[in-house]
């Protein structure tokens, strides 16, 4: 993970403001690269936790199209299945509510790692809950309930390893996002009338 994230980071600072399109693509193959190399891990990657900035510092659209982005081309490597369209959903989701929550993940003019751990904890389970619904294409409704009771401790492991990539990451990235942050404000004036 570090051999992917040291470039990035270099990439990251090198970027001049506003640049915000090409960091997005950086933080993709960042999350993608991480989650195929942590894929002999069960369930311990760095995907949710970077889609959860990303809908902090660029909003839910942006995060949506970025979590969609790391589902699909991650799972061009790890296999693509139904499964594939509920972990877009289930990080989009993420994204979201890190969007939602912008405003409260911020301490002054830092990120509070607490308050993105422990918003990244839940979502390490909410993830997990969402693509499980991917089963029932497979398994009957009825079996359901033992399917999710079996996934725990994976749901658990996946919990676990957000609060660890929210401690590493939140700092880092939150620092290069708020740079990269879109400069330009949107003007909203009415048009005098040329006549």
């Amino acid at each position: 993970m570090c051999i992917v994230a040291w470039p990035m980071w270099i990439a990251g600072k090198s970027l001049r403001p506003g640049n915000d399109l090409a960091m997005l693509a950086l933080l993709a193959l960042f999350a993608t690269s991480g989650r195929i190399l942590l894929d002999p891990l069960p369930n311990i990657q760095p995907v949710t936790v970077v889609v959860l900035l990303v809908g902090a510092h660029y909003g839910a659209s942006r995060s949506v199209a970025f979590a969609s982005v790391v589902a699909i081309s991650s799972n061009l490597v790890l296999g693509h299945g139904i499964w594939t369209l509920y972990q877009a959903l289930a990080w989009s989701l993420v994204g979201i509510t890190g969007s939602s929550l912008s405003r409260i993940f911020r301490n002054g003019n830092a990120i509070s790692i607490r308050r993105v751990g422990a918003v990244a904890f839940v979502a390490g389970f909410a993830f997990d809950w969402v693509v499980s619904i991917s089963a029932l294409h497979s398994i009957p409704l009825e079996s359901f309930p033992v399917y999710l009771m079996v996934g725990l401790p994976f749901d658990l492991v996946h919990a676990t390893g957000n609060l660890v990539f929210a401690a590493w990451l939140s700092g880092p990235l939150s620092e290069i996002m708020t740079r990269q942050s879109p400069q330009s404000k949107a003007v909203v004036e009415p048009v005098k009338n040329a006549s």
